[in-house]
């Protein structure tokens, strides 16, 4: 059985002359949560974009769930759930109609949708149109959708950036109450506090290598930091700099 939701071995992304990935081998089991964290420009939509066969390797070992892109797509599409900063809906098409439609994607009855609204507090919006959701109605709608077909990985790629503080707490209560559950999570944001509420692991990538890996409270001791903000602008400053 396998016990990974993410394994990559000497995964390298090249865009022409530009390798955006660097032989990098991360495995990410099953249950975890996990956050990338880098500057921009360090890999990491890169390294998403491959895990979620939006984009092909230019060489390396990408398995996904067991699993390669390229014997097993349509099996991999119902088993993760992509959740992006700026997912795009319809305007005038409201709550309910639109997870109507991606719940047709999957063959999903009412009942699920009922379920999965309530879960990301959106009952009471059902009939309003998106282009009237606040910010974070719009965030967690698009998380609505991603989980929607119950996926055993969801991948999360800056979900916050923009929202105000209060919408933050609420998509981060959501994505506690599905860690819980057990779902296998991978997030990239540039919130310090975001990844230290979330994540017990943190993927540190600079310039598309793998710079730092462990869990949370080892690479801020390891380091001599009090928090991981300290540390993120510890490796982004002099330290990420030597490496040059």
């Amino acid at each position: 059985m396998v016990d990974f939701a993410i394994h990559t071995q000497n995964l390298i992304k090249d865009y022409g002359k530009f390798r955006a990935l660097d032989d990098v081998s991360i495995t990410v089991a099953k249950g975890e949560f996990v956050s990338l964290l880098g500057p921009n420009g360090a890999g990491k939509t890169s390294f998403l974009e491959v895990c979620e066969g939006i984009r092909e390797a230019t060489s390396g070992i990408v398995q996904i769930l067991g699993k390669t892109w390229k014997n097993s797509e349509d099996e991999l599409r119902r088993r993760i759930g992509l959740s992006f900063q700026d997912t795009r809906f319809q305007d005038r098409v409201t709550v309910w109609e639109t997870l109507e439609l991606f719940g047709a994607f999957f063959g999903l009855p009412k009942a699920r949708i009922l379920e999965v609204m309530v879960e990301v507090q959106l009952s009471e919006k059902q009939d309003t149109y998106v282009m009237n959701l606040s910010g974070g109605q719009r965030q967690r709608l698009a998380i609505a959708t991603a989980i929607l077909h119950k996926p055993e990985l969801l991948f999360l790629d800056e979900p916050t950036t923009g929202l105000d503080p209060t919408s933050r707490r609420e998509i981060w209560s959501l994505l506690q109450k599905l860690k819980s559950q057990g779902m296998t999570m991978i997030l990239t944001t540039h919130y310090m506090d975001e990844a230290e509420a979330l994540c017990e692991r943190i993927i540190f990538m600079h310039k598309g290598k793998v710079y730092k890996d462990g869990k949370l409270k080892d690479l801020v001791k390891e380091a001599g930091k009090q928090s991981l903000e300290e540390l993120f602008l510890s490796l982004t400053g002099s330290a990420l700099e030597t490496q040059n």
